[in-house]
C-alpha cells in the first residue's frame, strides 16, 4: 500500500532532469526560453487583436490611416514662413481633430457646423467689439453681458428638436464667440480672419481625404444594417418555432438574458440586433442626409427616411418573435403531445415566413423592386391551415380534464332543466288553478289533486338543488378541491400553445406594413425592376 501511494505521489511531481550536475545553465536557458516563447505569444494575440481579420477591421485600420494623413497635410502650416498662418496654425490641426469622422457624412456634418459656427459668431462679435467701444468705461460690463445673452440664446435654441443636427454647430458659436471677443481690440479682425480660414482649410482637408480615399458613407452602413437585421429576425423566426416544437427547455435562462444584454444565444441574439437598432439607424439617418449622391445612391434628397421605417416595420415584426422566444424561456411549457399535433401548421408558417423576410433582405440589398407575384400568398395560406387546425382541435388548447368535467355537468344540468320543464308541463292545468286560486276562486282548491302538490313539492327542490350547485366549490375528477396554484399551472400549461400559437399568426399579419413600406422605398429610392 506505502509503495503505491509512493508511486502515485511521484507521479505527480514536476519532472526535472537531474543527469547535469555542472550547473543551473539548462534550467537558465529554460527560463529564457520560456520567456521568450510568452513574448512571442504576447505580440502574436495583440496582432490578432489589431489585424484587420474583416470588412470591418479593414475600414478601421483605413480610417486610422487618413486621420494620421490629414493631421500630417494641415501641419504644414507651422514650417510657414508667414508669421500669422504659423501663429494660428494650430487651428487647422485641431479642427482636424474634432472634425474628421469615421463616415463621410459625419466628417461633412461636423465640418460644415464648425464653419458655419465659426462664421456667424466671428461677424457678430466683431459687430459687438466695435460697438462696445462707444461703451467707455463700461465697454467691459457690455462684453461681459453680451456673452451671457448670446449663451444663453444659443443654449436655448439648441434644445429644439429641428436644432439636433446642428447641435455641435452651436458649441463653436459660442466658443468663437467668446474667443473673438474678449480678444484684444486691436486683434479682432486679425484673430476673426485667420481663425476662419485655417478652420476651412482644416475642415476642407479632412473632407477631401474622407472622400477621395476609401470613402465611408453612413448612407451605406444603414444600408447593410437594414439587411442584417432581415436575416437575423428571419433566423430567430425559424430558430423559436424549430425549438418549440422539439420541445427545448433552458435549464437555465442566461443571465444576461434577463437584463436584456448580449447573449451566446443565437435566437436573442437574432431579433434584439433588430429591435435596438432604432438608436444606431438614427444617428447613421443624420450623418446619410448630409451626403452627396454616390456610387447606386445617386438622388439628390435619397429616401434615407424610408430605409428607417422599412427597418421600424420590421422591429414590429420582430417584437412578436420576442414574444415566441419568451413561450420557451417561459416556466410552464405545453405538453409535447399537443405540439405535436400542430407541428406541421406550425413549421410550415415559420418556414414560410422566414423566407418572406429574406426575400425582402434580398430586394433591399439587390435594390430591386418585388414581382407582380403576391410575397404573402403561401405564408397566409399557411396561417390559414395552422387557423383551420386550430379551430378543429380547439379542446386541446385548454384544460381537458376540466373541460370534460365542465361538459359533463352541463348535461346533467341540461337533463335536470329537462325534468324541470316536463313537469311544468304535466302540471299546467294545476299551475292555472294556482294562479286562479291566487285571484280569490275558492272552488278551485277542491280540484287539486294530492299528487300535484306532490310534484310541486319536488319542482321547488329541484330548482333549489340546482341553484346550490353552481354555489358549490369546483370539483376534480377524483372528487378533491384542487389547489389554486396547481390549477392555474395546468390551465396556463394548455394555454401556452395557443398563446404561441396567436403569436406566430399575429407575426404573419404584421408582414403586410412591412410588405407596404418596403414597396414605398422601392418606389421613392427608384429601385431596378426583378431581372429574370
Amino acid at each position: 500500500m506505502d509503495a503505491r501511494v509512493g508511486t502515485s505521489k511521484d507521479s505527480l511531481l514536476p519532472q526535472r532532469n537531474y543527469t547535469d550536475f555542472s550547473g543551473n545553465n539548462n534550467d537558465d536557458e529554460e527560463i529564457r526560453c520560456t520567456q521568450m516563447q510568452r513574448i512571442k505569444n504576447g505580440f502574436r494575440e495583440f496582432w490578432l487583436h489589431l489585424h484587420p481579420m474583416d470588412r470591418s477591421g479593414f475600414r478601421k485600420l483605413m480610417f486610422a490611416i487618413k486621420s494620421g494623413l490629414s493631421l500630417a497635410l494641415v501641419s504644414l502650416f507651422i514650417y510657414v514662413e508667414q508669421e500669422q498662418l504659423n501663429k494660428y496654425s494650430i487651428w487647422a490641426i485641431l479642427t482636424v481633430i474634432v472634425v474628421f469622422e469615421f463616415s463621410v457624412g459625419a466628417t461633412f456634418s461636423k465640418g460644415l457646423n464648425r464653419t458655419l459656427g465659426t462664421t456667424l459668431a466671428g461677424g457678430l462679435a466683431l459687430v459687438i467689439g466695435e460697438l462696445s467701444m462707444l461703451a467707455g468705461k463700461f465697454r467691459e460690463i457690455a462684453i461681459v453681458s453680451s456673452i451671457f445673452i448670446a449663451g444663453f440664446l444659443a443654449s436655448y435654441v439648441k434644445q429644439h428638436p429641428n436644432m439636433k443636427p446642428y447641435e455641435y454647430g452651436f458649441r463653436v458659436f459660442m466658443l468663437t464667440f467668446c474667443i473673438v471677443l474678449v480678444a484684444d481690440s486691436k486683434d479682432f479682425l486679425t484673430t476673426f480672419y485667420y481663425r476662419l480660414i485655417l478652420i476651412a482649410v482644416g475642415a476642407g482637408t479632412a473632407l477631401l481625404v474622407n472622400i477621395f480615399i476609401y470613402p465611408i458613407w453612413s448612407g451605406e452602413d444603414l444600408h447593410d444594417l437594414v439587411v442584417k437585421n432581415f436575416n437575423g429576425v428571419a433566423a430567430s423566426l425559424e430558430g423559436c418555432v424549430n425549438g418549440y416544437l422539439q420541445c427545448v427547455e433552458y435549464q437555465r435562462v442566461p443571465s444576461k438574458i434577463l437584463i436584456y444584454q448580449a447573449s451566446d444565444d443565437p435566437l436573442y441574439r437574432g431579433y434584439r440586433a433588430a429591435v435596438q437598432s432604432s438608436n444606431q439607424e438614427e444617428t447613421l439617418l443624420d450623418f446619410a442626409l448630409w451626403e452627396p449622391p454616390h456610387g447606386p445612391y445617386y438622388k439628390f434628397n435619397y429616401p434615407w427616411r424610408s430605409y428607417v421605417n422599412v427597418s421600424g416595420a420590421l422591429r414590429h415584426c420582430a417584437f412578436m418573435v420576442m414574444a415566441m422566444h419568451g413561450c420557451i424561456l417561459s416556466e410552464i411549457q405545453a405538453p409535447a403531445e399537443k405540439r405535436m399535433v400542430f407541428s406541421n401548421e406550425l413549421q410550415k408558417v415559420g418556414n414560410e415566413g422566414a423566407k418572406v423576410l429574406r426575400q425582402l433582405g434580398s430586394k433591399v440589398q439587390k435594390m430591386e423592386k418585388l414581382c407582380n407575384a403576391d410575397i404573402l400568398f403561401d405564408v397566409h395560406e399557411a396561417a390559414i391551415q395552422l387557423q383551420t387546425k386550430i379551430d378543429q382541435q380547439s379542446f386541446l388548447l385548454v384544460n381537458y380534464d376540466s373541460w370534460k368535467m365542465t361538459r359533463k355537468n352541463n348535461k346533467e344540468n341540461e337533463t335536470l332543466d329537462n325534468s324541470i320543464d316536463m313537469k311544468v308541463y304535466e302540471n299546467k292545468e294545476y299551475l292555472i288553478n294556482l294562479i286562479n286560486n291566487e285571484n280569490g276562486d275558492d272552488n278551485s282548491n277542491s280540484n287539486i289533486e294530492p299528487s300535484l302538490v306532490r310534484d310541486s313539492s319536488s319542482i321547488s327542490q329541484s330548482t333549489t338543488s340546482l341553484n346550490r350547485y353552481w354555489s358549490r366549490p369546483h370539483l376534480t375528477l377524483q372528487g378533491e378541491i384542487s389547489e389554486p396554484e396547481l390549477k392555474v399551472h395546468e390551465s396556463a400549461s394548455s394555454l401556452s400553445l395557443a398563446t404561441f400559437a396567436s403569436l406566430l399568426i399575429e407575426f404573419v399579419a404584421r408582414l403586410q406594413n412591412l410588405v407596404d413600406e418596403f414597396q414605398d422605398l422601392s418606389e421613392k429610392a427608384e429601385f431596378k425592376n426583378q431581372t429574370l
